[in-house]
């Protein structure tokens, strides 16, 4: 049974007999029967129980715990060595402030305490990048050893999903972080995969097959998030907002993302970018086999391709249609959309 059905029936009952309770109470200012006073109260706890029980009791349970499977590692920590400071702290003043005279003394003591490792959780938990980088120069040792992938975290939005390229880069390792999915991407790719054009529902159907490659994954840190930026309706802005908010760069192949991020700010890894980082790269003078395959825009062209995607356009290369032959590399070309080579037909 549900956790929040249980606890909505507890609730009814304890809110009824409180309920109850009031009623009788109530009778003689109600200028009603005790008997239909109670019933009325009753009735009325037990509605208040069976709406408020959820929020008062599994709810914040639920919102706490999301809060701290979210946090890294070392941020808690530190928050915790925070809160430490901050009651030691509290503690040494409380002393002093209780021998003032008179309810101050009192009450001042408690307070101290509490503001005190409160302002002591807040201050580390929002220093705590400075802190541990601090502790790094101080010790001359790298925290990541203790912490893993430590509280680096990856945005990712919904166009690099759909690619899929993604779940390949991930499981070699060189992101080296967290890659975290919003929960506001999650619903846009959902968007995708239910859209009434076939080719754009395929795109979606194809990014929760990948998240979901993602998710299982043992090797891939992975999580999705709750977070989400009020007052802001698209998704690209919710996510460069919230990539500006966690300090977390983002992972993307759409170049108006790429752009809108970069102008504020926010690191952006763009898979095309690695994708064409990686290509092959011929100098001027090498030689490799190449096999032709069509025509090019000149008479004389013939186009081949490496393993890799990349264009190689052979001047002179027509009459070896459909054959491999040796090139000899001209020159080449870098642009956004990949690499171009050019080439002559190797006589030697």
């Amino acid at each position: 049974m549900p956790a929040d059905l249980i606890f909505r029936f507890i609730g009814m009952v304890v809110f009824g007999l409180f309920g109850a309770r009031v009623g009788v109470d109530l009778a003689p200012a109600m200028t009603l029967p005790p008997e239909v006073s109670i019933q009325i109260c009753a009735l009325t706890g037990v509605l208040i129980g069976l709406i408020l029980t959820p929020y008062l009791t599994t709810r914040p349970v639920r919102a706490v715990r999301n809060f701290i499977n979210d946090m890294p590692i070392d941020a808690m920590f530190t928050a915790l060595l925070g809160l430490a400071v901050g009651l030691l702290i509290g503690l040494l003043a409380a002393y002093p402030l209780s021998l003032i005279p008179g309810a101050p003394g009192d009450w001042l003591p408690a307070v101290m305490v509490v503001v005190a490792g409160y302002l002591g959780t807040v201050i580390f938990q929002r220093r705590y990048r400075d802190i541990w980088n601090m502790a790094a120069e101080r010790f001359g040792k790298d925290r990541r050893p203790i912490f893993g992938t430590g509280d680096r975290q990856v945005l990712l939005d919904t166009s690099v999903l759909i690619d899929g390229r993604i779940v390949d880069i991930a499981k070699t390792g060189f992101i080296g972080g967290t890659l975290v999915v919003p929960r506001f991407v999650l619903n846009e790719l959902h968007q995708v995969a239910d859209s009434s054009d076939t080719l754009r529902r395929n795109r979606g159907r194809h990014g929760l097959t990948k998240l979901n490659e993602l998710q299982r994954e043992s090797n891939v840190p992975f999580k999705l998030i709750e977070d989400d930026v009020p007052g802001i309706s698209e998704v690209d802005d919710k996510l460069v907002a919230l990539a500006r908010k966690l300090n977390s760069p983002i992972i993307t192949n759409d170049y108006p993302l790429n752009r809108i991020a970069e102008t504020q700010g926010v690191q952006v890894l763009n898979v095309n970018a690695l994708s064409n980082a990686v290509r092959s790269m011929y100098l001027p003078g090498d030689v490799f086999p190449i096999r032709i395959i069509q025509d090019g825009k000149e008479a004389d062209q013939g186009v081949g391709y490496l393993e890799d995607g990349t264009m190689v356009v052979v001047e002179g290369g027509k009459e070896y249609m459909d054959r491999t032959i040796n090139v000899y590399v001209t020159r080449f070309i870098n642009r956004e959309a990949g690499r171009m080579f050019f080439a002559v037909p190797d006589k030697k």
